[in-house]
């Protein structure tokens, strides 16, 4: 059963385990589990994905219940009319706060046919990303050239909504999310699953915000860390449930 954070008459929004694809896609042919079909035969109706949370992340996905409701509630997406906050595990110790304003080019996946293209065109694309440190570690252990590791947790805000932002410019800055196979460093990523058993990409959505297009009312939502996620910020003394 998928975690159901809200549902009224028009909306229902889910907490997405990692590794869990939103929809059925080209690029991932063999996979027999989504959270569409997953949620329809769950709720026993059909539901419309209103943006996109890729697969190695986990928290907040949000579904229309009606091809009308999932049309409004995209445009507001793509009008950057929703405010949203990841947790992610990086690489280092990046100053306290700061802004990532880095233009990032296209990426075109399968998804964009399910919820519409909202960019167009090749050259690079204005990308920001905010971000606040909550914690940091230093480990006991070697990695690379250094006696010990340091990681952090940070709270992220993208302004933006580009393909693998907060993926994309946390490599930009040299502080790649722990479990990244693509942006990330290998063998960080092999530290993570040795020492906390940890295998999947340490960013999540745990708070999202916006206009209920109904009742007109700020809707607020609320994801829990569970799971991996959970068991390494308990390693590391970093308790979720304490994290502003």
């Amino acid at each position: 059963m998928l975690p159901i954070l809200y549902r009224d008459g028009v909306i229902v929004a889910i907490n997405k385990p990692a590794g869990l694809l939103v929809h059925r896609s080209n690029l991932a042919r063999q996979e027999e589990r989504f959270a569409v079909q997953l949620l329809r035969d769950q709720i026993g109706q059909r539901v419309y994905p209103v943006h996109r949370l890729d697969r190695g992340t986990s928290g907040i996905l949000v579904f229309a219940l009606n091809p009308a409701m999932a049309r409004e509630l995209g445009a507001a997406f793509m009008e950057k009319d929703v405010v949203k906050r990841y947790l992610a595990v990086v690489r280092g110790h990046p100053p306290e706060r700061g802004e990532i304003d880095h233009p990032l080019s296209r990426i075109r996946d399968a998804y964009e046919s399910a919820i519409g293209d909202e960019e167009s065109g090749t050259e690079p694309q204005t990308a920001l990303t905010r971000y606040r440190r909550l914690a940091i570690a230093e480990l006991p252990y070697p990695v690379d050239r250094y006696a010990t590791s340091r990681y952090a947790l940070l709270a992220l805000e993208p302004v933006t909504g580009r393909r693998h932002q907060l993926r994309r410019h946390l490599k930009h800055i040299s502080h790649p999310i722990i479990g990244d196979a693509t942006y990330g460093k290998g063998k960080h990523n092999r530290l993570f699953q040795q020492r906390f058993n940890s295998r999947r990409l340490l960013l999540a959505c745990t708070n999202m915000a916006f206009t209920h297009p109904v009742t007109g009312e700020t809707l607020c939502l609320h994801a829990p860390i569970d799971g991996e996620f959970a068991s390494v910020l308990a390693a590391l003394q970093w308790p979720a449930a304490d994290m502003p």
